[in-house]
């Protein structure tokens, strides 16, 4: 059976692109980050949720990719966007800043997609360590991401709605692809 989805990386000229993304971010922070759209809403502008994604790929200083799910008729269905960031001993790391999957089009594999390309844009880049952060009530965040070997390192309650924040993380040993070729494994 042929995919009904693909991923590929946002195009970084085309403003629908980067609006739509913008306006999934608000929708995250709405039903999943915070009670209510009031609060959801005020936390960010349209405006600033749309420089972040452009600064997520045109800013030099920044390691990081938009990716879109597109259906076979190329409407965007999800995004997540990944980048590089430091942790507090130096040491870089993969961080999933924002993942989205359109209500129609859930439960379809999608956001397993779409956090296997980040884990592979991590691998590409180096990265032996990823993490994102979400509220404790995203079950369904937090289920995917156990599901992908994902764990629980830490809690604390976000500085402006109050709401309990956890750290979910994984580490992936670097593996040399040419030794273990070269064993036949």
């Amino acid at each position: 059976m042929p995919a009904l989805f693909h991923i590929r990386a946002i195009d970084p000229n085309a403003e629908v692109e980067i609006d739509l993304v913008a306006q999934r971010m608000r929708a995250t922070l709405i039903e999943v980050e915070v009670e209510g759209e009031d609060v959801g809403t005020a936390l960010y502008t349209m405006d600033w949720l749309r420089d972040r994604v452009r600064w997520h790929h045109k800013n030099p200083a920044v390691t990081a990719a938009v990716l879109l799910a597109t259906n076979d008729a190329s409407q965007i269905v999800g995004h997540t966007i990944v980048r590089q960031e430091t942790g507090a001993s130096g040491e870089p790391y993969g961080y999933v800043s924002t993942t989205y999957v359109d209500p129609a089009w859930r439960r379809r594999g999608i956001a397993d997609a779409l956090l296997v390309a980040g884990e592979t844009w991590f691998h590409q880049h180096g990265l032996q360590d990823y993490a994102t952060v979400t509220s404790s009530t995203n079950d369904k965040l937090i289920r995917l991401y156990r599901k992908h070997a994902y764990h629980v390192t830490a809690e604390r309650r976000h500085d402006t709605m109050g709401t309990v924040m956890i750290s979910l993380t994984k580490h992936v040993p670097n593996v040399d692809q040419t030794d273990a070729v070269g064993r036949g494994t």
